[in-house]
């Protein structure tokens, strides 16, 4: 029985006894599984029914594909930048191009930290590539890491977030509905009707977050500590908030969104690979943002 040639992917033998032709199964090419695994979310199992081959056929053939990383960038970025976890120790760092939508770089980490996002700034400036602004989830520490020319965008939907862990979706005190309505602005305005409404806010309520009370060690303490804490972050990050707007020209995002959006993408995809080992979850990974 010899190899008689290839009808749409289908492989066909000949018998050398009777000169008979016949089918014998799916062509198995590296990467047109790969792409069906990767992109078309196919499992293992699936396409070993496809194939009519074994699981550790299907793993040897993806195994053995290699990635290979995007080496062109754009001459100028705003770069987008932010962590997601699977699981408690196995984190990726991304850095993004708002400009032109491209990965600059990624990196896996145990841990999210400040010298991290330096570093991978450092890395995408020696590329060569001009660093128009930076945004980000305004982590404490990290921002004094850049140089201060350098414009800065603090991601307005984190700092909402902030906002909702001290006072909760549906607060109870109406200090507290309003602050949550003022800091709901946030994506919507400019900087200066946001700073106005924040200003009219704590010219009201002002007395409400002086309140104190005696405790039992006879030490007088303020009564709400957590709506102080909202206002207090609102206030002290204003600055960064609205770069976006006062560097127009630029075109700054003013959310990390289109990187959590890939966040959301890559995660719904490894749903259905579940169980894959440390070395295959970080090649999907490396396929999905190709850097």
């Amino acid at each position: 029985m010899s190899k008689y040639g290839y009808q749409r992917g289908v492989q066909r033998y000949k018998c050398a006894n009777c000169n008979k032709v016949f089918n014998g199964g799916l062509r198995i090419e590296n990467e047109n599984i790969w792409r069906e695994y990767t992109a078309g979310k196919q499992t293992y199992k699936q396409l070993a029914e496809k194939y009519g081959c074994s699981l550790k056929t299907i793993q040897r053939k993806l195994d053995a594909v290699i990635i290979e990383a995007n080496t062109t960038f754009g001459r100028r970025a705003n770069v987008l930048m932010d962590t997601t976890y699977f699981g408690r120790k196995f984190g990726v760092m991304v850095f993004k191009n708002s400009i032109d939508g491209q990965i600059l770089l990624k990196k896996f980490v145990k841990q999210e930290t400040n010298r991290s996002y330096f570093e991978g700034i450092e890395e995408i400036a020696r590329r060569g590539i001009k660093i128009q602004a930076i945004i980000c989830d305004g982590r404490k520490g990290l921002l004094p890491l850049f140089e201060k020319d350098i414009p800065i965008q603090m991601c307005q939907f984190h700092q909402v977030a902030i906002i909702r862990r001290y006072l909760t979706k549906n607060p109870k005190m109406q200090a507290s509905k309003q602050l949550w309505s003022v800091s709901l602005l946030l994506t919507k305005t400019c900087k200066e009707i946001f700073e106005s409404r924040l200003q009219v806010w704590h010219n009201q309520w002002k007395p409400f977050l002086d309140e104190r009370k005696v405790g039992s060690d006879g030490k007088k303490r303020y009564v709400h500590k957590k709506l102080r804490s909202a206002y207090r972050s609102l206030k002290k990050n204003l600055p960064l908030l609205f770069t976006w707007d006062t560097n127009r020209p630029l075109n700054i995002p003013n959310t990390t969104n289109a990187i959590d959006g890939h966040f959301a993408d890559l995660k719904n995809k490894l749903r259905n690979h579940n169980g894959l080992s440390m070395a295959r979850k970080k090649k999907f990974v490396d396929e999905f943002f190709k850097a």
